[in-house]
């Protein structure tokens, strides 16, 4: 039987509360390989120069829970079995996991590959695209948790890549967090714990890939979901980040270390274990378009 397969353009950048993450997005979706599968786009209010009011915590709460909303239709309306998804900040993968997840009755299987887990809420840092995968266990924040309705069961999530900051880090951060006035409502660690999810690292990862093997076997994992948040990978190799930055030489979370090739040969690796149903890619922040697109923009010749 034929799989319907649709892709997502979902320029959605209110998550970071940063407006560049829209123009990463539309060129994720420029760069894919051409293909017969009809592009979709979510409709996403465009930054018009107003700074995001923060709503309970949250910068842009209204705006990001109608593009929520907007994303749920869209996938009802088309009833895919598989999905693409070019992001944006990490939280455009709620809606299609979650109906991921409903399409393939509570079993699917999801590996998220990223450089933070996105499970906990940092008073003082009040961007949503620090909890998809909170909301997508029925965790994260209760407004948006509630639009999941089948939660992810925490035994079928694996986290690949999950950076480990240094002593020396570790000590930065919490400096700068105290200074700044940021804190975790519960470090990830305990609710990883807590949750029983299973984890890997970028340098056992590159050792070998058998605990995710082992995981997809004991789990009974059939249908699997990719989430891709490209800071997974080394910014000295992959500069396309948020944490590439030019103008901010100080992050105040731990950067990925993950190689494209280790990235390709995972993902090849888990294509060839079971049915990828879904397939995210996020936070895309290609820098060098950017300024280049800003410095086209203010040429007086291009602009008559």
């Amino acid at each position: 039987m034929t799989q319907k397969t649709v892709r997502l353009l979902m320029p959605q950048w209110q998550g970071g509360n940063n407006p560049n993450y829209s123009f990463g997005a539309e060129l994720l979706a420029w760069l894919a390989p051409d293909n017969d599968q009809p592009l979709i786009h979510v409709p996403v209010q465009a930054y018009n120069g107003t700074p995001l009011e923060n709503e309970n915590g949250m910068n842009g709460r209204t705006q990001l829970l109608a593009q929520l909303e907007a994303a749920q239709h869209i996938i009802k309306a088309h009833k895919p079995d598989r999905i693409v998804m070019f992001g944006g900040d990490c939280l455009v993968e709620q809606a299609p996991f979650a109906y991921l997840n409903e399409r393939y009755g509570g079993e699917l299987g999801l590996i998220w590959i990223d450089a933070h887990s996105d499970l906990v809420r940092y008073v003082g840092y009040d961007n949503a695209h620090s909890l998809p995968l909170g909301n997508l266990l029925g965790e994260g924040d209760e407004e948006f948790a509630k639009h999941v309705k089948i939660p992810l069961k925490p035994e079928n999530v694996f986290i690949a890549g999950l950076a480990a900051p240094t002593e020396q880090e570790m000590e930065l951060f919490a400096e700068a967090f105290q200074r700044l006035g940021i804190a975790p409502t519960e470090p990830d660690t305990e609710v990883i714990q807590r949750l029983g999810i299973r984890t890997a690292g970028t340098e056992e990862l590159a050792n070998s890939t058998a605990s995710i093997k082992k995981w997809i076997k004991e789990s009974d994992i059939k249908h699997l979901a990719i989430h891709l948040d490209l800071d997974v990978l080394d910014p000295k190799a992959f500069r396309s980040l948020l944490f590439a930055n030019p103008e901010a030489p100080f992050n105040l979370t731990p950067e990925g270390t993950m190689q494209i090739p280790q990235l390709i040969n995972l993902i090849k690796e888990l294509s060839e274990e079971t049915d990828v149903v879904g397939l995210g890619i996020t936070e895309h922040m290609p820098w060098d378009a950017i300024n280049l697109k800003n410095l086209l923009r203010d040429i007086p010749l291009l602009n008559e």
